[in-house]
């Protein structure tokens, strides 16, 4: 009569006997397949499809949002079309989160062919400031994409392609704008031809081009109406530009108010508008706006030595 430890020593041996037998089938199986799966590919010509994030686009940006564009070049040398599951990206700022997101059934990639995926990705300011308090407007912040890109293959199954990619971003801050005086060079009551001195600063760590600008301005409450033009003017990072900006309005309008401001007292105004800028990251249309500031009105033969000083701040 066997004893229960060898009768116990006896089933373990014939299960680990079993297991070994199970295990080496498997990888039997297994290497049979991936043997079959070589074999087809070099008789059909199957292959592992490649993709590159081949360019990142900046297609809007403003002071709420950046919409960009990330290109995905995929190659598929298969002779067949092979199916784009889903898309998975991450986009990160010192290996901190900004923006995920999943795109699911992204097409079909044509055999021996090659399609550019491109992945829209809207950046919300606010969404990242509020999260990271060090981000300031008008800095700049590195990013990193990661896209996973997940493909259907046959003989290979499921594929997920990684792939990464490294830049800049801004997160842009409006220019802060000064009416320093207005100077007129044509005065009577019913038409005043005068030249605004404007004030302009740029509060980005990046250089702006300015190509133009729209603009209304109100004095004493007053609109004295407003001009879009074509401006030409580049303002480095974090720097200052002055600029002539002409006008036309009735002081008529202004009724008494009129005379506070030829006796040279503060005159209250706002101005709000619009200019046109072109960036490293691409042009931007960002707004100008002042309210409740004050400004002098002078005429030419009253400030001709202004007019000296301020030649000298423009160079």
């Amino acid at each position: 009569m066997s004893s229960p430890e060898k009768s116990e020593k006896v089933g373990r041996s014939f299960r680990n006997k079993e297991d070994e037998e199970k295990g080496g089938f498997i990888k039997k199986v297994k290497d049979f397949m991936e043997d079959v799966g070589e074999k087809i590919e070099e008789k059909v010509g199957f292959g592992k499809p490649t993709a590159d994030v081949s360019a990142v686009h900046i297609s809007h940006i403003n002071l709420k949002k950046a919409d960009i564009v990330a290109d995905v070049l995929v190659k598929n040398p298969n002779p067949i079309p092979i199916p784009l599951i889903d898309i998975n990206y991450l986009i990160e700022s010192d290996g901190r989160k900004l923006i995920s997101g999943l795109i699911p059934d992204a097409g079909t990639i044509h055999a021996h062919g090659s399609e550019t995926v491109k992945i829209p990705i809207n950046l919300v300011y606010d969404d990242i400031k509020s999260t990271y308090r060090d981000i300031q407007p008008g800095s700049i912040i590195p990013y990193r994409i990661k896209v996973d890109l997940i493909v259907d293959m046959p003989v290979f199954g499921r594929l997920t392609l990684p792939l990464e990619k490294i830049g800049e971003i801004p997160v842009p801050h409006k220019p802060d704008i000064d009416l320093e005086k207005i100077h007129f060079k044509k005065f009577s009551s019913e038409e005043t031809v005068a030249v605004l001195k404007l004030k302009l600063q740029n509060k980005n760590d990046f250089d702006l081009v300015l190509n133009g600008l729209d603009y209304d301005v109100w004095l004493s409450d007053v609109n004295i109406g407003g001009v879009d033009l074509q401006k030409s003017a580049k303002i480095g990072k974090n720097g200052v530009s002055y600029m002539d900006l002409p006008i036309t309005f009735r002081p008529k309008d202004f009724g008494s108010a009129l005379w506070d401001m030829l006796r040279g007292r503060g005159t209250g105004y706002t101005m709000k508008g619009h200019i046109n800028v072109d960036t490293p990251f691409g042009a931007m249309k960002l707004p100008i706006s002042k309210e409740g500031g004050t400004t002098r009105l002078k005429k030419n033969k009253e400030d001709r030595g202004d007019d000296d000083d301020d030649d000298e701040d423009e160079d």
